[in-house]
């Protein structure tokens, strides 16, 4: 009886890679150390934002006293910004923005930087690292030699870095919860200055934000596979590009969004996959693989 060798498909290329992506990516030490540090880093954010606020400082030449105002007014602050922030009036009878809530304007306050955006560059770092070590080892000249295509490597690295991403960002988030409960900082909604602001918006936030990872993950592995084992200079490109993507953040994924945002940030997502990863398969293709 002759034998038949079973089709090795797309698909079933595809899910060994990943199933070979996701074992190496969760067990690397620096996986864990990365969520821990997203873990604990908004509780430290709201310990030092909360004990600086009101701090006088004093300028040596001119004797002008400076107040710190770099509180969080309620804990939904550091998870996004509100598109519209409700007006109040100022002490001269004009109307102003309410500070720190308003993500383009002039007024930038350290809690307006001091976010979950920040995370990003975090995820920059991870897949830099992550698709770095391949060509530094030679992992990846291997597999390419034996049997796994450019476009499925692509695939799974983009994949594997949006789920690390999400990740993050789940991690962040509970942290935030945590540190918000510990400095006493209200979860009220009807503190944070706009009437549009509810549960629903600020989970649409959060899906929004971790549906906008799978836009810059392919330009971190389009970065790694251009700067191959040269894993400073893939990290430094990417920081470089999410540097000058950072303002669309919070304009894109505000606190007070609706389901428009997360689908906007899903098809832009599937856009930038397809597009930025064709371009690292033909960069791979194109050039070589040490």
């Amino acid at each position: 009886m002759e034998k038949t060798f079973e089709k090795n498909t797309f698909g079933k290329r595809l899910k060994t890679m990943l199933h070979v992506d996701f074992r190496r990516m969760f067990t690397m030490p620096l996986i864990y150390i990365v969520l821990g540090i997203c873990l604990v880093s908004p509780i430290l954010i709201f310990v030092m934002t909360t004990m600086m606020d009101g701090s006088v400082t004093t300028d040596p030449q001119t004797g002008e006293e400076t107040i710190t105002e770099s509180k969080f007014d309620h804990a939904w602050q550091i998870i996004g910004s509100i598109s519209n922030p409700k007006e109040e009036p100022s002490d001269e009878g004009e109307k102003e923005s309410t500070e720190g809530e308003n993500p383009m304007g002039g007024g930038m306050d350290i809690t307006s930087m001091v976010n979950i955006n920040m995370l990003y560059f975090a995820v920059a770092i991870i897949v830099c690292l992550f698709v770095g070590a391949d060509f530094r080892s030679g992992y990846s000249k291997n597999l390419f030699t034996v049997r796994a295509s450019k476009v499925d490597y692509v695939i799974s690295k983009t994949l594997v870095g949006v789920v690390g991403g999400a990740l993050m960002i789940v991690c962040f988030f509970i942290g935030s919860v945590i540190g918000a409960t510990i400095m006493s900082i209200p979860f009220d909604l009807s503190v944070v200055g706009s009437s549009t602001i509810s549960v629903g918006s600020i989970v649409f936030c959060l899906l929004a934000k971790v549906l906008l990872v799978g836009v810059f993950v392919p330009i971190y592995v389009l970065a790694s596979v251009i700067a191959k084992q040269r894993v400073w200079l893939s990290i430094l490109i990417s920081c470089g590009i999410s540097m000058l993507l950072f303002m669309m953040i919070p304009m894109i994924t505000p606190l007070d969004g609706t389901f428009i945002n997360p689908v906007l940030c899903l098809g832009a997502s599937i856009l930038a996959s397809l597009g930025i990863g064709a371009i690292s398969n033909t960069v791979l293709n194109k050039t070589a693989l040490v």
